[in-house]
């Protein structure tokens, strides 16, 4: 296109040229001055646009070998997932096969095997229905000998305690009628022994009272006490034991414990164990009694 335009400029100049033939040389000269000039200046874009039109074909000739290369690893990529895809689909199918064998094998082992368990189970719990009874008989028989054994050892005590006091309130009689003989010569009578001794029978009366009355010990116990407590009365000592009696603010007791119960008739006290008993001399107290209570106010 430029070379176009530059000869119709040329051919613009020459008809000018020809049809001025008068113009004079120095004129020509001023008129093709701005031609070359501006002949100049094309040349020069035409060289710029030829080295853009280069560049642009470098550049759309590494376009071309970039899509290129991406489409050779596309396809590269493309056969390996279609690779990949076949090797899975081997791989789930051999896995599958592989499963349903072994749930097959597994079924059957089960199948075999259920009868072996229920078996078994009945077994075990035969077996242990088995040792539950054996375990309760032999409970049972153990508990039944414990208990025997238990009330053997208790009968066995009570006797033992009882023939030890028996033994002990002989003891005592026995120390009484020294004591006696000795305060028969003296002026001053001394006490103590037989209000420790008067202690030790209320002790013992205490204990009497829980066993059966009925019982051989109870009746032999019994039997020492009154022998004793007449040798006190024999003595001109007078001594009293106030358990189950209503409690008597004018009586010197001393109270011990005291709690309340309701099954004791509403505005009673009566007193339920005597600790030490009340002990006379002659008529004349040397020995308060101590004793619990229970009340109903």
């Amino acid at each position: 296109m430029k070379k176009i335009t530059i000869t119709i400029f040329l051919l613009a100049s020459v008809s000018a040229f020809a049809q001025t033939e008068t113009l004079t040389k120095e004129n020509l000269v001023k008129e093709l001055q701005p031609l070359k000039t501006n002949i100049q200046s094309l040349q020069n874009e035409n060289g710029k646009l030829k080295t853009e039109v280069g560049n642009l074909k470098t550049q759309l000739s590494d376009a071309n070998n970039s899509i290129d290369s991406l489409r050779s690893k596309t396809q590269e990529n493309s056969n390996a997932i279609s690779q990949t895809a076949n090797e899975l689909g081997v791989k789930i199918t051999a896995t599958a096969t592989n499963t349903n064998q072994k749930i097959s094998e597994v079924d059957k082992s089960l199948s075999k095997n259920s009868l072996y368990g229920i078996i078994g189970l009945l077994s075990a719990i035969l077996l242990s229905g088995l040792l539950y009874w054996l375990l309760s008989k032999r409970q049972k028989i153990d508990k039944t000998e414990l208990s025997n054994t238990i009330s053997n050892t208790k009968n066995d005590l009570t006797q033992e305690s009882a023939r030890l006091d028996i033994q002990l309130l002989e003891v005592i009689e026995k120390q009484l009628k020294v004591a006696d003989k000795i305060n028969s010569t003296v002026t001053s009578v001394d006490h103590t022994f037989h209000k420790n001794s008067a202690n030790e029978l209320q002790r013992i009366a205490n204990y009497t009272n829980t066993l059966d009355p009925e019982s051989q010990e109870a009746v032999a116990l019994q039997g020492s006490l009154g022998r004793l407590k007449n040798h006190f009365n024999s003595s001109d000592y007078e001594i009293t034991d106030f358990t189950g009696q209503e409690y008597d603010e004018r009586i010197p007791i001393k109270i011990k414990n005291s709690k309340f119960d309701e099954n004791i008739a509403k505005g009673k006290e009566i007193i339920t164990k005597t600790w030490k008993p009340l002990i006379k001399y002659k008529g004349e107290k040397i020995q308060d009694a101590e004793v619990d209570t229970k009340y109903n106010n």
